[in-house]
């Protein structure tokens, strides 16, 4: 201990010889130096002038692996080796600089240190000159910690803030820094840039059925495989929700990306098999390539989304590369979805009802609520025209919310009008049916009304009822205490099953139109699997009732079934509430 402690004092400590500074002080001064530096929390190794070995407190010995006694001696590179954490390539060591230049050196790249066993360690370091009384450099002295926590949370942090949560892809952040980086060397090598916006088809479907946790599920295999679908090289990304976005630096020509596009597809509408159920969804893909259709990183996201819009509004599942006028209809769909906020504000929508017909007396036994747009330019719009749309904006709960008192209101009205009392159906949305306060809405829009529940009728799809199955069963039994009658919509289009049927307080089956097109058609299929819907719904006691019938074969086939009611243009169109009043008068 006693050569240890004279090695240390002789590097680092002020050397004595100045008058009336004794021996003893002197030795009382490099004692509490050394204390000093040996209860410190840092770690730190001194040298003499030459850069050789000196002292090593006890951090020191633990993080370089190195005993004092080992160490002493030695060259300062030797005992302090630290390389470049992403290069690998050795740092220069710090003493010998600051002993040779005469001033404070620090280490502030991301360096690692090296230790005697080959342990690694993220290091900072300060090294400075020792001065003796007489101001010459007598020494170095060098003061390290280990920050490998704290290098490990900013990594985390920073890679938080690039990535996303859910599937770990890169987020819109670190995409437009890459969207930047490609098209600055693409201007430089005069070569192409592909941006393909992803977005996702019947994503709503997944989560109103199965719920946030099945639909977060998808997302995550979606996501893996859309990055088995690219080249290293490229980035997938997730903007948010159900849209990813793909950039393909230096892309091949328009046909390759194209072909791209097409694995993209494929590997959206593969089978899913989430929770024991089979899910299918599809994609729609816009496509921007720099620099054909824009030479900066807004214009090319511009034009992706908006070519991706186009891929939506033609049908569906497929991909579109940008042409100009897309932009044009870009503006339209904006403009629309403006109309539709201010629309509500306004109270342009409207109801109109179609009758439901019972077969067996042809006697008006209750109507469905179908939703219209009086739009002061151009006339009464149909659904088709703003429901996709709607479907994909906030604006599909309050407008649903809307409808649902305007149908109870006008029941009552009826009613109040001395006309006879029939039941009134309105149509549910799976956003809606799956809100905190859905059963307060349906509780005050009867009260507001006063109509008596039993002449409400609630339409559900199979898919949102075949969703998170305790929940709904939950809740349809609370609609049941009201009063209020429930049925399933589009029946048959889904994947209910008797035995799923059978769980919930279900009054009627509203077999969905397509059946009764194909049953004009001749398709056989559809003629059993009608049969089949219409004996279920026997065996369970539950109402059943055809949509969409427009022919008199198809009223006679469903007769001879022992079909309940139906509804479509064979009897009646949707008529205006005043129409439907003097229908039933």
């Amino acid at each position: 201990m006693a050569s240890r402690k004279n090695m240390a004092i002789a590097a680092a400590a002020p050397a004595s010889g100045g008058r009336g500074f004794s021996p003893e002080a002197a030795f009382r001064e490099r004692e509490l130096t050394e204390i000093v530096m040996t209860s410190v929390g840092d770690a730190i190794i001194t040298t003499d002038a030459l850069g050789r070995v000196a002292f090593l407190n006890p951090v020191a010995e633990t993080m370089t692996g190195w005993r004092h006694a080992q160490a002493a001696g030695r060259p300062i590179s030797q005992v302090f080796r630290i390389v470049d954490g992403t290069t690998r390539e050795t740092v220069p060591n710090p003493i010998p600089i600051a002993v040779t230049e005469n001033h404070r050196v620090d280490v502030t790249s991301a360096a690692k240190l090296i230790g005697r066993h080959g342990r690694e360690s993220d290091v900072e370091a300060s090294a400075a000159p020792l001065h003796g009384r007489d101001g010459i450099v007598t020494g170095g002295v060098l003061v390290f910690r280990d920050v490998s926590d704290t290098r490990q949370m900013a990594e985390h942090m920073a890679r938080l803030a690039q990535h996303d949560f859910l599937t770990g892809l890169p987020n819109r952040v670190l995409l437009l820094d890459r969207v930047e980086q490609a098209v600055a060397q693409a201007r430089r090598s005069c070569k192409h840039v592909a941006l393909l916006f992803v977005d996702l088809d019947r994503f709503k479907h997944v989560n109103d059925s199965l719920g946030h946790e099945a639909g977060d599920r998808l997302l995550k295999e979606i996501a893996h495989r859309l990055k088995a679908c690219v080249r290293g090289s490229d980035t997938v990304c997730r903007q948010g929700g159900d849209e990813f976005v793909v950039l393909l630096p230096e892309a091949p020509g328009i046909n390759e990306v194209a072909h791209i596009a097409e694995k993209l597809l494929e590997a959206c509408r593969r089978r899913h098999t989430i929770d024991g159920q089979d899910v299918h969804v599809g994609a729609s893909i816009g496509i921007s390539l720099f620099p054909d259709d824009g030479i900066d990183v807004d214009a090319l996201t511009r034009n992706a989304d908006a070519a991706m819009y186009h891929a939506k509004a033609i049908g569906r599942n497929n991909f579109q590369f940008y042409t100009p006028d897309m932009n044009a209809r870009a503006r339209e769909r904006l403009a629309l979805e403006n109309q539709l906020r201010r629309a509500l504000q306004r109270n342009e929508f409207v109801l109109h009802y179609q009758p439901i017909l019972q077969l067996a007396t042809k006697v008006v036994v209750g109507c469905e609520a179908l939703l219209r747009w009086q739009e002061p330019s151009r006339g009464l719009l149909r659904p088709a025209e703003f429901l996709p749309l709607m479907e994909d904006s906030a604006l599909i709960v309050p407008i649903s919310q809307w409808a649902l008192r305007e149908a109870c209101r006008q029941g009552q009205e009826w009613q109040d009008a001395g006309l006879r009392a029939v039941p009134v159906s309105v149509n549910l949305s799976g956003a809606q049916f799956k809100r905190k306060d859905f059963l307060e809405s349906v509780t005050n829009a009867l009260a507001l009304s006063g109509l008596d529940p039993r002449y409400l009728e609630l339409e559900l799809t199979e898919s949102i009822v075949m969703g998170d199955a305790a929940a709904t069963v939950t809740v349809l039994r609370s609609l049941k205490e009201l009063g209020v009658r429930i049925s399933i919509d589009d029946f048959g289009t889904g994947y209910s099953s008797l035995s799923h049927l059978r769980r919930f307080p279900i009054d009627t089956l509203k077999i969905d139109q397509s059946f009764m097109r194909d049953l004009d058609a001749g398709e056989d299929d559809a003629a059993a699997i009608t049969s089949a819907i219409i004996s279920m719904a026997k065996s369970l006691r539950q109402r059943v009732i055809a949509e969409g019938v427009e022919s008199r074969e198809q009223v006679e086939f469903l007769q001879i079934r022992g079909c309940d009611a139906m509804q479509g243009y064979y009897y009646k169109p949707p008529l205006s509430a005043d129409e439907f009043g003097e229908l039933l008068h």
